[in-house]
């Protein structure tokens, strides 16, 4: 799998993503950094085939009316410690990737992984 995370999370879910062996890009990385919009992000994403990560629920309104990102993984847990958010995504690697196995949006909450479409 190959994700892109976007703005709205924090660098360190990236590193942690790399370091499990996930071929992970950060928005800080691109050319605009956090001033990347979206239309790029989802640009990128179909060029590459990467998971947009996220908290922007734009993202969600751009996958139903554009099909677009490639993959959708949105981030539903509202503020929360980037300890937790990391422990969190850790403890669900192996579901996120068994779900993207088959679906193209799937919303992590702190309680549950859902899978949309």
């Amino acid at each position: 799998m190959k994700f892109l995370v976007d703005a709205h999370l924090p660098r360190k879910l990236a590193i942690q993503l790399k370091d499990a062996g996930y071929d992970t890009r950060h928005t800080l990385g691109l050319p605009q950094a956090n001033r990347t919009t979206d239309q790029f992000i989802n640009d990128l994403s179909l060029a590459e085939e990467r998971i947009v990560v996220t908290k922007d629920a734009d993202f969600v309104d751009s996958f139903w009316l554009k099909d677009q990102p490639w993959k959708l993984l949105l981030v539903s847990t509202g503020n929360i410690h980037n300890d937790e958010l990391k422990t969190l995504f850790l403890n669900n690697l192996g579901k996120i990737e068994a779900a993207f196995a088959d679906a193209r949006f799937i919303e992590l909450t702190r309680d549950s992984l859902i899978v949309h479409a």
